[in-house]
């Protein structure tokens, strides 16, 4: 059955189904607050307006749903991969080459987007079988464990025990307890924004608690337009060798983190998006969104885990309601005051809810190994699982040169090669079938 007819029993809005005008407000905002944080982050790391990432995460999703036409239920924001070579980039040529190197990344996209439009990808199921995906995407969700309880525990990034706070702690417990609560007992359409009331919840705990900085609030105008830095008007482009070089071999580190979510977007949706709209148009699609981003003064973009975590809680996977997320991103992002609050939501009630969100992808990857009988008796299912999740959350990592391969990408590629390499069964395995 194609999936333009194919309709999932098993959610509340399947992919191409709108929502009512003032539900579909309620579940885009609850989107939006869940990837606002990390979104905004990039920039302020590296010194870019954080009103542009959010333009820019806006326009790079609204691109990425129409190149895909509308099948894949994704939203796109700042990719933390570029933090590091960015600021990199910019100590050595300044904003320009930041940007330059992120077109180049962009382009890196394109390319591979049209090798794989040759040569197919048929052979994604044999270099990513269950036995691997299963695992890797349970890293994916794992992997951000460790964020989510820095956030919940500490006062500031740094996760030294002199910046623990028992109170954080409780306010990230309670916004969970009542994401959890709402879930499972709110009926209608209350059960599906659990997240958006435990982020209001946690929010007011946060106020009463005086955690809450609301200086930046009092600061912000209502209306503000973003300094966009487009090439040729605010600044003459010139060829930097050290961004292409930084900075776009980074765009495989971010594809493989691509293929992870689609692997996740096809177990939580029951499609394969591999197959339709294709691979080659969703890397090019979110090539599209880097590139634009880079034209105008933002960072690079990439597919959000956490909004993916919100598809799989509320059962709403509607390609409208993303769109929706889109379209309040690129408005906020010229309402300083909203912006603010946004911004000004504690680390702790993020914390809370990363707890639920990251583990929900991680239990996909589990359902994966569970649906497709992975039999962990055999020798070598137990050796690819097993390393693909140590490395993975253990967070080691491959540096040569500018590239550097860490936790989900080099787990990955070492499960691939590991499953191409390794035999069906052991050496003791045959012996023992024999003798029986």
């Amino acid at each position: 059955m194609s999936q333009e007819k194919f309709r999932n029993e098993n959610v509340v809005l399947d992919i191409h189904e709108k929502p009512g005008t003032i539900h579909w407000f309620g579940l885009s905002l609850q989107h939006l607050f869940t990837m606002f944080g990390a979104t905004v982050l990039v920039p302020i790391l590296v010194g870019l307006n954080p009103g542009i990432a959010l333009v820019t995460s806006g326009i790079g999703t609204l691109l990425y749903i129409a190149i895909t036409k509308g099948k894949i239920p994704a939203y796109l924001g700042s990719s933390f991969a570029f933090i590091t070579p960015m600021i990199l980039v910019i100590e050595k040529g300044g904003y320009p080459a930041a940007f330059q190197g992120a077109l180049y990344a962009g382009l890196v996209y394109w390319v591979v987007a049209l090798v794989i439009k040759l040569i197919g990808s048929d052979w994604l199921d044999k270099v990513l079988p269950p036995i691997v995906v299963g695992p890797v995407v349970m890293v994916i969700g794992l992997s951000l464990s460790g964020t989510a309880a820095t956030q919940a525990m500490y006062e500031h990034a740094t996760a030294a025990p002199e910046n623990y706070n028992v109170t954080y702690i409780l306010i990230a417990l309670a916004t969970l307890a009542i994401t959890i609560v709402c879930n499972m007992y709110l009926k209608g359409f209350l059960s599906l924004i659990p997240i958006l009331i435990g982020i209001v919840g946690g929010y007011i705990l946060s106020l009463a608690f005086g955690i809450v900085d609301l200086s930046g609030v009092q600061e912000a105008a209502w209306f503000q337009v973003p300094k966009f830095e487009i090439p040729f008007l605010s600044y003459k482009p010139a060829f930097s060798l050290a961004a292409l070089a930084t900075m776009a071999p980074i765009a495989f580190v971010t594809m493989s983190e691509h293929i992870g979510h689609l692997m996740v977007l096809n177990k939580i949706t029951e499609r394969n998006f591999f197959k339709k709209p294709g691979l080659s148009r969703t890397l090019f699609a979110d090539g599209a969104a880097t590139v634009v981003a880079s034209l105008l003064g933002g960072p690079p973009a990439t597919s959000y885990g956490e909004n993916i975590g919100v598809l799989a809680l509320t059962k709403v996977h509607s390609v409208f309601v993303i769109g929706g997320a889109a379209t309040l991103a690129i408005l906020f992002g010229f309402v300083g005051k909203v912006s603010a609050v946004i911004l000004s939501i504690p680390g702790p009630v993020i914390g809370g809810i990363s707890f639920l969100l990251f583990g929900v992808i991680a239990s996909s990857g589990l359902r994966i190994l569970i649906d497709n009988k992975i039999n962990f008796d055999e020798k070598r299912n137990l050796i690819i699982a097993s390393v693909i999740l140590v490395i993975g959350i253990g967070g080691a990592y491959f540096q040569f040169g500018s590239l550097t391969l860490s936790g989900m990408s080099l787990a990955t590629v070492v499960g691939i090669v590991l499953n191409l390499i390794l035999p069906k069964k052991a050496q003791s395995e045959i012996e023992h079938e024999a003798k029986a």
